[in-house]
């Protein structure tokens, strides 16, 4: 499907927009993007508050024109990873239907600037065990790594950007992975924590489950991390910044990446100042509980959490339960029936990370069900559409 947004401030056309124009037609299959912005904005110097340095501080009330463009583009990344995801070959199977070269233009985003470097695989062990019989049944391609090499673009952006963006559930392995919701203990960095940092059991075990073919998820993302920063870090090359990003299970899975990779340049000993790390979440669940999302921070990661307030993956795994609600759930969680020893006791204990920018699918979309309301597509023109009223409104 391929769709166009209007307003008096940016037009998003599709790509058979422009090969209707003239635009010289590729012999390949391209899926249609809808989202592709016509003139982007010049970011410059502006990247680092656009990438979360102040934490987006007056950008999201009313949502910064800039900042919409950076949203809309990072989530085109993400329709990427499901328009080159093919699943045919079983129910708890799936590869890449493109090479890492034409991935992006074949996904319908012919022109970014980027380069895929890697395909990223993970590995489910939730799936039956007669399906787990199936070859290569475990482990399976759900994103991928992209580095801007382009002049001009680098130019715009004002640095190298690198992209991880992850697809959602797609397999009944990650489906069933998706219900593990009690939390589990990560490692500790040091005995100073005084409350253990935990994630939901699915979402870690599908991070760092390694697979047959392919390592842990939490490896291939550090070791192409590490790879790229070697490649294109250091003195005299432009600011290199990393972006992860996801929809519904790639959004958890985008939060544990950018803490997998900050917390790694915490615990390593180069002397050079890390890139900085911006997750950036589409329709995500909960990932882990407050003192995860206090170790995230003081690791220097930022999280951006784009939520359509009617969609209810935005509001599970378990109960909000954060140091700043006084010891109480959350209220638009209607957990204060529930003390909080008892909901910790029980592992429902989950805390939001990072910053949330809430949009409502109600004003502009108010007979979207309940499935309708989770789309990625919807998160997009609500974004699109947020921007263009503020303008309006200004």
């Amino acid at each position: 499907m391929a769709a166009s947004i209007s307003g008096s401030c940016t037009c998003y056309p599709s790509v058979g927009v422009a090969l209707a124009r003239g635009t010289r037609r590729s012999r390949t299959t391209a899926i249609r993007s809808s989202f592709a912005p016509c003139s982007p904005p010049r970011i410059g110097s502006k990247w680092p508050e656009l990438q979360g340095a102040r934490d987006w501080d007056g950008l999201l009330s009313p949502l910064d024109v800039a900042l919409r463009g950076e949203l809309v583009r990072y989530g085109e990344f993400v329709r990427a990873a499901y328009a080159s995801f093919d699943g045919r070959a079983a129910p708890s199977y799936g590869s890449c239907m493109f090479p890492s070269r034409s991935l992006l233009r074949r996904a319908g985003l012919p022109e970014t600037g980027y380069q895929v470097t890697r395909l990223l695989h993970a590995a489910s062990t939730s799936a039956p065990a007669w399906l787990m019989s199936l070859p290569c049944s475990s482990s399976s391609y759900i994103g991928y790594v992209a580095v801007c090499d382009d002049v001009d673009e680098i130019e715009r952006l004002g640095r190298r950007d690198v992209v991880v963006a992850f697809r959602g559930t797609a397999t009944c392995g990650e489906w069933l992975d998706n219900f593990k919701s009690s939390l589990t203990r990560l490692r500790p960095l040091s005995g100073e924590d005084e409350e253990d940092p935990m994630v939901e059991a699915g979402f870690w075990r599908l991070f760092t489950a390694p697979g047959e073919a392919h390592g842990s998820l939490q490896q291939q993302v550090r070791d192409e991390v590490r790879r790229i920063i070697h490649e294109y870090g250091g003195k005299g090359m432009p600011p290199l910044s990393i972006t992860t990003t996801g929809h519904s299970l790639g959004a958890a899975l985008a939060v544990l990446s950018a803490y997998e990779i900050t917390t790694a340049a915490a615990r390593s000993n180069d002397d050079a100042a890390p890139p900085m790390v911006t997750a950036v979440s589409f329709g995500g669940p909960r990932v882990g509980n407050e003192a995860f999302r206090r170790r995230l921070e003081e690791s220097g990661g930022k999280v951006l959490r784009v939520v359509n307030s009617d969609d209810i993956v935005t509001k599970v795994p378990g109960f909000r339960v954060d140091d700043d609600c006084g010891g109480e759930p959350a209220k638009r969680n209607k957990a204060r029936v529930l003390p909080r020893w008892l909901v910790q006791k029980m592992g429902w204990a989950y805390s939001d990370v990072g910053s949330e920018l809430r949009l409502s699918s109600q004003d502009s979309a108010p007979n979207v069900n309940v499935v309708a309301s989770h789309d990625l597509d919807l998160y997009l023109k609500l974004v699109a559409a947020s921007a263009c009223e503020d303008y309006i409104r200004q």
